[in-house]
């Protein structure tokens, strides 16, 4: 039994589609099998909502009168950098990016550093930006200087692009050394005192169509209130890792490149965040369907969370050496009961993805799709998998 998304998307136009999350999709294969639930089910939704810190904006803000030509000078967004090395009133502003004065490294408790993924935040709320550019000036572009304030309804384009998202599958951070650690993880106490994971479990996107079998290139989903679209896959896409039995990554594996319109998204779904000791990042919500096109599709969207599995790393030698240290793997079931064991040591554990916003991504989604307001997309080109050989690299240290 196959059905094609074309057959979805009639059903969807006339009303008579089944529409349901991947929460309910995993009770339903629990108690009727998978190929009931492939003939039942039409789509399955998902939601995750993280900081990801590959996460940026490309904005343009139209020519003031005398033009000016920022590409090649400088820009400051609410006082943090955009590159401008692009044209004339085009910049790019990464969510990472801080103040020149910011040194993006405080230990403090009540410190935060402000940046790139605040701005956008602010942006996409309606409030004014400053704008205070500098350029040298050409006889086409003569003004030399600019200092002005926006919003996102007083320029022609913002884009959201997001050159890594999504993430299928990630470490559970520990931390085996005697001093607190500042990471991007959060912060992690001395001799495993917490772990910290970030991942929406059962609800994320690529845990739930583990061999990209779905979600490709030209994919529409859900991005931060808004419609976007999967335009690649993200950089450190690495699906050539170990899998369980059910073809779930047991490492990090693949990743999205995603894009879509900022004027269109909700600040209810895109959030700036601060990593004391660490510095700034974008919290993206995104939500991608899933048709249900086979027993395969049921299959995955079937798989429990205790047979979902995430390896542990001890970041007081995994990430300054680039060791890989995993201590061990803990399943999706004990990350979500609060508490994992580590050898005889039972650990608090805390999650930095909202389980919560990813619930509330995916009931969305469904209702969006379930109105008609949004309906499949046929992927134009498949993502690379696990076939693909690709593998993920560390650079090199070399001396000419």
């Amino acid at each position: 039994m196959k059905k094609t998304i074309e057959e979805i998307n009639e059903k969807i136009k006339k009303g008579q589609a089944v529409i349901v999350t991947a929460e309910e999709m995993l009770e339903i294969v629990r108690k009727k099998g998978e190929t009931k639930a492939a003939k039942e089910v039409d789509v399955v939704t998902t939601g995750t909502f993280g900081p990801m810190c590959s996460s940026s904006v490309y904005l343009n803000f139209g020519h003031p009168a005398p033009r000016i030509k920022i590409g090649g000078g400088t820009c400051f967004l609410n006082g943090v950098p955009a590159y401008t090395g692009l044209a004339a009133v085009d910049v790019y502003l990464g969510a990472t990016a801080i103040p020149p004065n910011d040194p993006g490294n405080r230990y403090y408790p009540g410190e935060f550093s402000y940046g790139g993924g605040y701005v956008i935040e602010e942006l996409v709320n309606g409030r004014s930006v400053l704008l205070e550019a500098t350029s040298y000036g050409t006889d086409c572009y003569p003004r030399k200087e600019i200092r002005t304030y926006f919003t996102l309804k007083d320029i022609n384009e913002a884009v959201l692009f997001n050159p890594r998202n999504c993430y299928q599958n990630y470490n559970v951070a520990v931390n085996t050394s005697d001093r607190m650690l500042y990471t991007y993880m959060g912060i992690l106490k001395p001799n495993l005192g917490n772990a910290n994971f970030c991942s929406a479990g059962i609800l994320s996107p690529l845990l739930r169509d583990p061999e990209y079998y779905t979600i490709g290139i030209g994919t529409r989903i859900f991005l931060c209130g808004g419609i976007g679209y999967v335009v690649w896959h993200g950089t450190q896409h690495n699906p050539c890792v170990e899998r369980t039995q059910d073809g779930i990554p047991r490492r990090p594996a693949g990743t999205l490149a995603v894009i879509g319109d900022l004027k269109q998204m909700s600040g209810e779904f895109l959030r700036g965040a601060s990593f004391v000791g660490y510095g700034v990042t974008l919290v993206v919500g995104i939500g991608i369907p899933i048709p249900v096109i086979d027993e395969q599709v049921a299959h995955w969207c079937g798989v429990p969370p205790e047979k979902m599995f995430a390896p542990v790393v001890d970041y007081s030698q995994s990430y300054p050496e680039r060791k890989p240290d995993v201590i061990c793997e803990v399943s999706y079931a004990e990350l979500f009961s609060g508490s994992i064991k580590i050898g005889r040591q039972q650990v608090p554990v805390g999650s930095l993805s909202s389980y919560f916003m990813a619930r509330k991504i995916a009931q969305v989604l469904k209702t969006w799709i379930l109105s008609g307001k949004f309906t499949i997309t046929n992927p134009v080109a498949k993502l690379p998998g696990k076939e693909s050989g690709i593998k993920i690299k560390g650079l090199e240290i070399k001396e000419k």
